[in-house]
């Protein structure tokens, strides 16, 4: 029996350097996926049905066997794409590495305002840097958004058309206690997210998957003041570094990578019990066409 789950995004290091202040990473951890595990995890995960991998972190080109891994993956038939914060030396090379054996690369971005309130330093123009140096056909920026400014939208536009690179786009995702800590009402957070939708629809060409996801984070945020949320619809799994499957990131329900195949099939199989959040919202989302170039990363690291 196959489940609907098409793809898994694989967790490849539990710690990050970049610490956004905005973060919501599921799990953090020291270490890095073994091999081992991950060639166990690739074979049930294939046997259920699942196409292609996406690596994440933590920081995927900090695994030292990160030629392996991608290699392991097509051994299994499947597609691999990776999402990145690469920046330094380091991080670069080897991401040029492995990037003609990767269907796409996503390098996370933040935007002025981002950058601020996450105390991050992964700009717009760093991100593009990282693109130029690698090979790969299909190269995306990612661009995490918080109190946009037109020049700010009019210069990022100018640096994409420059570089013949595809942008996506997604608000600063807050839970209520951050949001309490800064001072804001729920209403003036969702009210920014929309002027940033704004200011980007000048310079870029928002699809209405863009303004559908808006909506949707509103329902959530407003539903995590007590109201009802629904059930998770992603056919996306999630692996964790330590080797352990999820339906969804934040699922309380796991199977490790080393239980039996029957196990495994049956939790991949099941109906999904996880409630969808705020947070996974940002994360399992659907694979966007490609013809739309202001979808959601399925994973902003």
């Amino acid at each position: 029996m196959t489940s609907h789950v098409r793809t898994a995004l694989i967790s490849t290091a539990g710690h990050c350097k970049v610490a956004c202040g905005f973060c919501f990473r599921a799990d953090r951890a020291h270490g890095f996926l073994d091999t081992a595990t991950y060639t166990r995890t690739l074979s049930r995960l294939k046997e259920t049905g699942v196409e292609g991998v996406c690596l994440t972190g933590g920081e995927p080109t900090h695994h030292p066997q990160l030629q392996q891994l991608v290699r392991l993956a097509h051994q299994f038939g499947m597609s691999v794409s990776m999402v990145t914060s690469a920046r330094t030396m380091s991080e670069v090379t080897a991401l040029s590495q492995v990037a003609r054996l990767l269907a796409n690369v996503t390098v996370s971005a933040d935007s002025q305002g981002a950058m601020l309130l996450g105390r991050t330093t992964r700009t717009a123009a760093s991100g593009i840097d990282t693109l130029r140096a690698i090979s790969t056909e299909t190269r995306i920026l990612h661009v995490t958004c918080w109190n946009l400014s037109d020049r700010e939208c009019q210069e990022l536009a100018a640096q994409v058309g420059e570089a013949g690179v595809e942008a996506q786009f997604s608000p600063v995702v807050l839970d209520e206690c951050t949001l309490r800590r800064n001072g804001t009402s729920v209403q003036d957070y969702l009210a920014q997210q929309h002027l940033d939708a704004d200011e980007l629809s000048r310079h870029f060409n928002l699809s209405d998957r863009y303004q559908d996801y808006l909506d949707e984070l509103r329902a959530l945020q407003l539903a995590e003041a007590g109201g009802e949320r629904w059930s998770c619809r992603s056919a996306t799994a999630y692996v964790s570094a330590d080797g352990r499957i999820r339906r969804c990131p934040y699922g309380q329900a796991s199977v490790s990578a080393h239980a039996p195949r029957s196990a495994i099939s049956d939790f991949l199989t099941a109906e999904a019990q996880d409630r969808v959040t705020p947070d996974c919202a940002a994360i399992c989302r659907a694979p966007a066409t490609s013809d739309d170039d202001s979808s959601l990363c399925p994973t902003p690291v």
